[in-house]
């Protein structure tokens, strides 16, 4: 998704940049907005908007006038998007991705999941051969010492 500017929420202010998000409210807001929309929700997570507003993760699709929540993964351009993005209808904000590979969050996170645990699995076995290896290793410098040590003793009796 390119770097776009996020415009407030609320239809008066849409040509103002937002500054701060609302998890509770799922809204953008402007600083005409800020401090009067943040004491009526004090209790709402928010959110300080700056130039790392890719960053923030906040569950809802920033693809203009999307604001849906991201339920699906296109595989063709490893991105999250919204049902608005998967829709047949395309138009200049809609359809981004309807020829696309897409997945529900949900099956790709079982996917991720059961994949992590396939390479933990891995790790360890991997963890335990080279432990086993360095084992060996250490038995074999031991007996090269040894050896060592015995030729030197008797280099030392034919002098």
């Amino acid at each position: 998704m390119e770097e776009r500017k996020i415009n407030c929420s609320l239809p008066g202010h849409s040509k103002n940049e937002a500054i701060l998000f609302c998890q509770g409210c799922r809204q953008f807001m402007c600083n005409k907005c800020e401090k009067v929309y943040s004491e009526i929700c004090k209790e709402h997570i928010k959110y300080k908007l700056d130039n790392n507003k890719k960053d923030i993760f906040i569950g809802l699709c920033l693809e203009k006038n999307h604001l849906e929540e991201l339920k699906y993964f296109c595989k063709n351009h490893n991105q999250l998007c919204c049902g608005l993005c998967l829709t047949k209808l395309k138009d200049d904000e809609n359809g981004q991705h309807s020829n696309c590979e897409v997945s529900f969050l949900k099956d790709i996170e079982e996917e991720k999941r059961n994949n992590l645990k396939e390479n933990l699995k891995n790790l360890e076995e991997m963890s335990k051969n080279l432990k086993e290896k360095i084992d060996e290793l250490k038995n074999i410098l031991e007996k090269i010492d040894k050896n060592k040590e015995n030729l030197k003793f008797r280099r030392y009796l034919r002098i």
